[in-house]
């Protein structure tokens, strides 16, 4: 199913073709959040933006005239927070992918500390529902100095702290010689990285899984984009854009379901020999609501990537938190680069400011 129509922009008298996504996703490419909530949220009142293909370097625009939902990504939301109220008002509902590590001792990330992490996270919780943010530990990587055991000691420590606060922990075991970008900036930063074996991949799983029902966290439990079948473990492969989710959240909204071809039903009432007999495959609402999943992964995303279309508006390349071990930036120098030229022009169609 594609999330977009097309439309046409005046922009200075020139009439310019443009995408106009129902769904958007900001960013899997660079933290938007983090570092651009200012220049997106104007863009979006603006009612556009550009965005500079990675692949050719055509640079096409989108309309944010017809988006009824967005992802968020970042591992620093906390920006995001004073401009909620302009989703509310233009009755744009949203849910956030937030990666909440702790590397923060082997420093492979240039964050706030662990604790406003958290706080921030709360906060995001109080505001927009349990459901709407998601726990990432993304990913999980091996090093000399950091063991199985020891990512378990970290997953524990945070997850004590969000209990009632998430429905779901996602996490990626870090698939290093299969991302260029990911090996070279390792061994140019110099961590001793392992890769993992479907050994320790199983090991680990079994100890989470374990965890997660000792401790009463009762989290959903899925692996990101991975191709290692886990469910024994009851680990899933998760959908990062998800058009259940994104229906949960957004039900009321009958043009985004319409455009979803989802069905929202009332459950019938109850007879007089027992409960509302419900479909199978029937996701409950409140108010006595329920809707049959149609949710569609996106074929153009990666063979074990389970997320449905969405337009990302985010570019490579820009992402100043500098992780060690980034899969987004070609180089720390080249990201701190388009960093400077986002500052000088904070409020171009681009995020780097062209």
């Amino acid at each position: 199913m594609a999330t977009w129509t097309h439309t046409k922009l005046n922009i200075d008298g020139n009439i310019l073709k443009a995408q106009a996504p129902i769904i958007v996703s900001a960013s899997r490419s660079t933290d938007i959040p983090a570092f651009y909530a200012d220049w997106f949220f104007d863009r979006l009142q603006k009612g556009y933006s550009a965005w500079t293909n990675p692949f050719n370097g055509v640079r096409s625009y989108v309309s944010y005239d017809k988006t009824r939902f967005i992802v968020f990504w970042s591992k620093n939301p906390r920006p995001l927070i004073p401009y909620l109220h302009i989703l509310e008002e233009q009755n744009i509902k949203c849910y956030i992918q937030y990666t909440l590590n702790d590397y923060e001792s082997e420093k492979l990330e240039k964050v706030p500390p662990l604790a406003k992490r958290i706080e921030t996270f709360k906060l995001l919780v109080e505001r927009l529902g349990k459901g709407a943010v998601v726990w990432r530990f993304d990913p999980m990587i091996l090093t000399d100095d950091i063991t199985i055991e020891d990512l378990l000691c970290k997953v524990k420590n945070i997850g004590d702290q969000l209990k009632g606060y998430t429905e779901k922990l996602v996490f990626s075991y870090a698939d290093i010689t299969l991302y260029k970008k990911v090996k070279t900036n390792l061994e140019k930063n110099g961590v001793p990285y392992h890769e993992w074996t479907t050994e320790q991949m199983e090991d680990f799983a079994q100890k989470l899984s374990i965890m997660n029902k000792e401790r009463g966290w009762n989290y959903l439990l899925a692996t990101c984009g991975e191709k290692i079948d886990i469910k024994k473990y009851a680990i899933e492969h998760n959908r990062c854009i998800d058009g259940d989710l994104i229906a949960r959240l957004a039900w009321k909204d009958k043009e985004l379901m319409d455009f979803m071809k989802i069905k929202v039903e009332a459950i019938p009432t109850p007879s007089l020999f027992g409960e509302s007999e419900l479909p199978d495959g029937a996701i409950l609402l409140p108010n006595n609501h329920y809707f049959i999943s149609k949710h569609k992964k996106d074929a153009g995303q990666r063979q074990y990537c389970q997320c449905m279309a969405a337009k990302d508006i985010g570019e490579y390349n820009t992402c100043p938190h500098l992780c060690e071990y980034c899969y987004a930036n070609t180089s720390k120098e080249i990201a701190i680069a388009n960093w400077k030229k986002h500052e000088n022009n904070p409020y171009a169609e681009t995020i780097t400011g062209k």
